[in-house]
């Protein structure tokens, strides 16, 4: 049952629905081994009504998906959750769960885990997910209810704020997605090209003050990066940040995404009227949250959208007072109990690296290629981060097709493959080289690089299926 919020819909689209794939993906673990805070008193009925109709059940395909579950455990409950709701909004519609998205736009996680894809489906047949999935739609309409209401009045209450007339711009789409299988009291919010979307699971009260949120960075972020080329100026200020003991390496090493973030907490500040908020903020080190709330008081007072008065806000940054505003601030020394993201604190502590490696490619998926082109050259530049190399050469090659540059793609596509590449790397320039052969007019060509795709041991299925698709509708091969 899906819930669209009438005010806030227009040419964007905002829904408060169910997933049938996110049920499914979570019934299957569940099933499998997840036992995260089972015994929890928060979880909904639905979550222990379902692992005993299918435990009893004992479907054909259950014991290849424990087997896959256990081999395949993370450390952490909340990071294995993580991924496997990653690896649902990625996917289509039951039974086929075929990926939403390009291969080469998939996130990690979501790759790590393309062998359930076939798994699952078979799961969904056997198990006769899809009656029980009907079952359940009294359940999620129950909760979505709850939900309804203080949603619609929270993403109303910013779009006003913001003076927007719609709920984003036209194509994007902000999806709130109600799981009731999963652990209690989480939040997961996930961006993929132009569908933003946020996960709740079963809580004593609706997460409301978490969605909203995510829903002014689904507003606000896109700002910070058209904008980008006037905040470079400002950029010493981030350096204060690297002084806060509990600020996240990705807002230390990206000053863009600080100060998306800095005036996501001052608008909050300004809703709920908290000006508490803005020294929380300030001292977890988002250094620039008291100047854009105090900014804000002057966009109040005139009659543009936040969307096109920020410029102006950016600009009357005064680098020296902010200087003194920021070198009195205390940093806190923990973080508050209180985490929307629990799974973002298991993940493993990356290298500088790989953090410009992941900085890059967010930088690609967000379309903004000169960003990612820095990025990548970087890497390239440095020897310490040869084991990336490959990456970064792949990351190059990619851009450089998107912008219609064939010769210079190859040229990566083959560098890529000298650099030593994983076998998701090595497998998908095979493949985008046999293309680029194919749109040549170059067959033989194509077909050479489509059989190396193919030979790749440890090639991602969707790489895989990828050639063997293309190579068979080549023309045939009139040898010499």
């Amino acid at each position: 049952m899906a819930l669209v919020c009438p005010e806030i819909h227009a040419q964007g689209e905002t829904q408060l629905d169910g997933s049938p794939a996110l049920y499914a993906v979570l019934a299957a673990i569940n099933a499998a081994g997840y036992d995260a805070e089972v015994d929890s008193p928060t979880n909904h009925r639905l979550r222990a009504e379902i692992r005993r109709a299918l435990q009893a059940k004992n479907p054909p395909s259950l014991a290849r998906l424990r087997a896959f579950f256990r081999e395949t455990r993370q450390g952490d409950w909340n990071a294995e959750l993580s991924r496997y709701i990653s690896f649902a909004l990625t996917s289509g519609p039951p039974p086929s769960f075929k990926p939403k998205y390009d291969a080469a736009q998939m996130p990690p996680d979501v790759i790590a885990l393309e062998p359930l894809r076939p798994m699952l489906a078979e799961f969904w047949a056997e198990a006769g997910l899809e009656q029980h999935w009907q079952a359940a739609q009294p359940a999620y309409e129950e909760v979505i209810a709850r939900y309804q209401e203080p949603v619609i009045n929270a993403l109303l209450s910013a779009n006003l704020y913001l003076r927007n007339p719609t709920s984003g711009m036209p194509g994007r789409r902000f999806q709130i997605y109600v799981d009731l299988l999963g652990a209690p009291n989480q939040v997961h919010a996930r961006s993929y090209m132009d569908d933003y979307f946020v996960v709740v699971t079963p809580s004593a009260r609706p997460k409301v003050e978490e969605i909203r949120h995510a829903y002014l960075h689904y507003l606000l972020d896109p700002l910070s990066i058209r904008y980008q080329a006037r905040l470079e100026p400002k950029k010493g200020l981030g350096d204060f940040a690297h002084a806060s003991p509990i600020l996240a390496e990705g807002y230390k090493n990206d000053f863009v995404l600080l100060a998306g973030m800095s005036l996501v907490k001052a608008v909050e500040a300004k809703l709920d009227r908290d000006g508490r908020k803005v020294d929380a903020a300030m001292s977890e080190g988002f250094v620039l949250t008291a100047y854009f709330h105090e900014a804000l008081g002057a966009y109040e007072k005139q009659e543009q959208a936040l969307r096109l008065y920020l410029p102006e806000m950016i600009d009357a940054i005064d680098v020296g007072r902010e200087d003194k505003r920021i070198a009195g601030v205390r940093f806190a020394e923990s973080r508050a109990a209180r985490v929307v993201r629990p799974a973002a604190a298991a993940e493993p502590e990356q290298t500088a690296g790989e953090k410009a490696l992941e900085g890059a490619e967010a930088a690609y998926r967000g379309k903004d290629f000169e960003k990612a082109k820095a990025g990548y050259r970087g890497l390239i530049q440095s020897r310490e981060q040869a084991k990336l190399h490959a990456k970064a050469y792949f990351g190059l090659a990619r851009i450089a097709a998107l912008e219609k540059e064939p010769e210079l793609a190859e040229q990566l596509f083959e560098k890529t493959l000298e650099t030593s590449p994983e076998p998701f790397e090595r497998a998908w320039a095979s493949v985008f080289l046999a293309r680029l052969s194919r749109a040549a007019g170059e067959m033989a060509e194509a077909r050479k690089h489509y059989q190396t795709a193919l030979a790749v041991e440890g090639a991602s299925d969707a790489a895989r299926q990828a050639a063997e698709k293309e190579l068979a509708s080549l023309p045939p091969d009139e040898g010499p």
